[in-house]
Formats: structure tokens, C-alpha cells, sequence
């Protein structure tokens, strides 16, 4: 082999190694790239696990704060039920006390 073929080939080959290097970088960038999305994407997990979590509990209590008025009727009801149920005792107790 000449020079000159080892000075083409020399050539060839630092310009491969330019162009090897250039696209070494640009993958580098695109893994930097993905490590920041894959980071993203649990902090994105992570926050979603705990909006779940608030939404069970929001849930629950609005459950609980629907549940009370319902109760509270229901205790009105009792009590109005008792009231009339002692009022017909006592008409019975006066009725059968006067004849």
C-alpha cells in the first residue's frame, strides 16, 4: 500500500470516527431524553396513586355527610311515632280511668 492509499484510507476512517462520534452524542442526548420522561412518568404515578387516595377519602365523606340527614329523618319519624303511640296510650288509660 502507498501513502497515498494510506492517506486516503486514513482519511476515510477519521472521518467515520468524526461521524461515529457525532451520532454517539445524539444517542447520548436521546437516553439523557428518556431517563427524563421515565423520571416524569413516575412522578406522574406517584401523584396519581395519591389523588386516588383523596378521592376515596372525599368519597367516604361525602357518603357519611349524605347518610346524615337520612338518619336525622329517620330519628324525626321515630320520635313522632312514639309520640303518637303514647298518646293513644294515654287516651286508652284516661278512657278506661273515667268509665
Amino acid at each position: 500500500m502507498s501513502e497515498q492509499e494510506i492517506a486516503v484510507k486514513l482519511a476515510e476512517v477519521d472521518q467515520r470516527s468524526r461521524s461515529n462520534t457525532h451520532r454517539l452524542e445524539q444517542v447520548e442526548k436521546k437516553l439523557e431524553d428518556n431517563e427524563q420522561l421515565l423520571t416524569n412518568v413516575a412522578l406522574i404515578a406517584q401523584k396519581q396513586n395519591t389523588l386516588e387516595s383523596d378521592v376515596q377519602e372525599i368519597k367516604s365523606d361525602v357518603k357519611m355527610l349524605t347518610a346524615k340527614p337520612a338518619k336525622r329523618w329517620e330519628s324525626v319519624v321515630e320520635k313522632i311515632i312514639l309520640a303518637i303511640v303514647a298518646a293513644g296510650v294515654t287516651y286508652l288509660l284516661a278512657y278506661v280511668g273515667l268509665s
